[in-house]
């Protein structure tokens, strides 16, 4: 059973265990809510993005009481058949009266809510119905009218809510959907819709990039029309720790646009793309996203300007040097790749001092007696050849690794 729509908290998206209201009358979780106001200090409604000065949240009982109910009748009706009930069929004259009525209505958005409850089903057969009836073209057109009424509440509502049908829809190179998404003027709106839309607005838009990623867009036309403004909503959607959905999509589709090309590394520098992973680094615990952090480290790093802006963040090093041996093995190799990076192009004297300090040296030794030949294990040979003498020579250096080190040297 579908969840209903006003079930779920706008920012994380999941059904509401706590909800409560603020000013602007919308219910959230009190945990999301919460942190939105008072650890990151915001000052807006995060659905509505409306200015508000009473922080106030006041519990929605009425509400929690219709989700208990419903998760009630949910239980119930599964205890009743072991089988999941099958997809209501939608008939083909629905669907054209559904799309007559968004094409002719100013009041959009009760209608779309409609088609996307229908879209959500996942019926192959229903979602080729709607793309031969048009339906993607009507929803595009509501899409671009934010380059033309951007400061609309309603048209920006009416927006979110196509971007929210054409998130679940499939995408790939060959299909009309994928070709009426990737015009400029589709672009930009969804770039703005990236920029200054809800939490959920982001989430519907940044899931439709991370597909666009994975069915080989171009992106020159993005970053050279958006510039850094693009790769700063990106990075703020890679920080957000509420809705993880939409930071794990958003590294994907950073991953995608600067491993295509040096001027997307060099706007991402720019828009302070280094600062921002590094920080994520600590909290980054589950192996797919602290890969996914360091891939993007490792590709801003093949930069010299990436490297620069690394060695220039006080706890880089520190931070690459804790997820060696400790996460994954995927992680450790890119790791040794980034500190071959510095160690081979930007050798600075505190750099060096630094992987001493905070455990990169050993490390990189311990990866030594690793049985067998690799990459990995040839660039660790290859660091201490260039610096092992100097490691040594320093006081915090462990005695009882000095012996290892004279094997490397007997390794030359």
């Amino acid at each position: 059973m579908d969840v209903p729509p006003d079930f779920l908290c706008p920012i994380s998206m999941e059904l509401m265990k706590d909800p409560v209201t603020i000013a602007t009358g919308l219910s959230y979780e009190r945990k999301n809510i919460e942190k939105w106001l008072f650890t990151y200090k915001k000052k807006t409604c995060p659905a509505t993005m409306q200015s508000i000065k009473n922080f106030d949240v006041t519990p929605n009982h009425n509400l929690k009481r219709l989700i208990v109910e419903w998760q009630n009748q949910n239980k119930a009706s599964q205890s009743c058949s072991s089988s999941s009930s099958p997809s209501p069929s939608v008939k083909h004259d629905d669907m054209l009266s559904l799309l007559k009525t968004i094409e002719s209505s100013p009041f959009k958005v009760s209608s779309l809510k409609k088609l996307r409850s229908i879209i959500e089903i996942g019926d192959e057969i229903i979602n080729t119905d709607f793309i031969l009836s048009s339906g993607v073209e009507v929803l595009v057109q509501i899409i671009v009218q934010i380059l033309y009424e951007s400061h609309d509440f309603v048209t920006f509502r009416a927006c979110e809510e196509a971007l929210g049908v054409l998130q679940q829809l499939p995408l790939s190179e060959e299909e009309r959907t994928f070709e009426l998404l990737s015009k400029q003027e589709s672009i930009k709106s969804m770039a703005i819709m990236l920029q200054r839309g809800s939490a959920e607005g982001r989430l519907y838009t940044i899931t439709i990039f991370q597909k666009m990623s994975k069915s080989n867009y171009d992106w020159n036309f993005v970053i050279q029309d958006q510039g850094i403004d693009f790769f700063k909503s990106l990075l703020e959607l890679v920080s957000d720790e509420i809705c993880t959905k939409a930071s794990s999509r958003a590294l994907d589709v950073l991953i995608d646009i600067l491993g295509g090309s040096k001027k997307s590394r060099l706007k991402a520098i720019e828009a302070g793309a280094v600062c921002v992973l590094i920080e994520l680094l600590p909290d980054s615990n589950q192996s797919s996203k602290c890969e996914k952090v360091l891939v993007l480290l490792k590709l801003l790093c093949e930069c010299a300007e990436g490297r620069q802006a690394l060695v220039e963040h006080g706890m880089a090093i520190a931070a690459i040097s804790k997820k060696m041996l400790h996460v994954s093995n995927t992680t450790t190799k890119i790791a040794v790749k980034i500190l071959w990076l510095i160690c081979n192009l930007h050798p600075t004297e505190r750099v060096l001092e630094e992987m001493l300090v905070y455990g990169s040296v050993k490390k990189l030794l311990a990866l030594l007696h690793i049985d067998g030949r690799s990459s990995t294990k040839d660039k660790v040979l290859k660091m201490f050849k260039l610096h092992g003498n100097l490691w040594k020579r320093y006081p915090c250096f462990p005695c009882e690794l000095k012996e290892y080190l004279a094997l490397v040297d007997d390794s030359r």
